[in-house]
């Protein structure tokens, strides 16, 4: 017997968890409408997990209302007890580019020390495609963590702002692959003249996945 919006809801104001859960599964069959209901439900469950899936599922279903997708999706960027979903907060803002939210991200950014939590949200920066994002970024640049400012690098070739490339090319000789590799990829997205003469230098690097999919970007270009 198939499920029904009102029986899914029913099921998600149960006391067992492994309830929930199925009709936060089941859900998906509904139609967008009812779907996003269910999910903004969800989103404040007792359990981590659920509300993981939930917010994680708004990023895409909150284009249905997205208003209402902008005050749940701050309340769990700010608020949630759990870091893993104020991180699938901060990604589903991006993904609906809900500029609004910038702020509200760059506070939690700044109120934070954890890498994975921090490297979302300049992720969700790139996506969001807020103007005002750009120096927010460029200084992100400077983080220690590598895997944050390589999210930096990436979210500034997001962005577009031609003035990211002056950024960059310095990083051109960045001693870790990994960061020379998402720079090519920046400058590849940006283009100019000074980009590309970046990109022909970081065609000769010395590591074959940096030189090998930069000459593909240039190829392209």
């Amino acid at each position: 017997m198939s499920e029904t919006f009102e029986s899914l809801r029913e099921q998600l104001a149960a006391d067992d968890m492994g309830i929930r859960m199925k009709a936060l599964h089941a859900s998906r069959s509904m139609s967008i409408s009812e779907r996003f209901t269910l999910l903004s439900t969800a989103a404040i469950d007792s359990y981590a997990r659920i509300r993981y899936d939930a917010v994680s599922q708004l990023g895409t279903v909150g284009t249905f209302d997205l208003d209402k997708s902008l005050e749940i999706l701050s309340d769990r960027l700010c608020v949630d007890p759990e870091l893993d979903v104020r991180a699938a907060a901060a990604a589903s803002l991006g993904s609906l580019q809900l500029t609004q939210a910038f702020e509200l991200l760059k506070t939690a950014y700044e109120s934070t020390n954890d890498w994975m939590f921090q490297f979302s949200i300049i992720a969700a920066i790139g996506e969001l495609g807020a103007a005002q994002g750009f120096d927010f970024l460029a200084q992100a640049l400077q983080s220690p963590n590598e895997l944050v400012k390589i999210a930096a690098i990436g979210s500034l070739g997001d962005l577009g702002n031609p003035k990211a490339v002056s950024l960059l090319i310095p990083l051109i000789d960045d001693p870790d692959w990994q960061i020379r590799h998402r720079v090519s990829q920046s400058l590849g997205q940006l283009g100019g003249s000074e980009a590309i003469a970046g990109l022909e230098k970081l065609a000769n690097d010395p590591m074959p996945q940096v030189a090998e999919a930069t000459r593909s970007l240039l190829n392209s270009i």
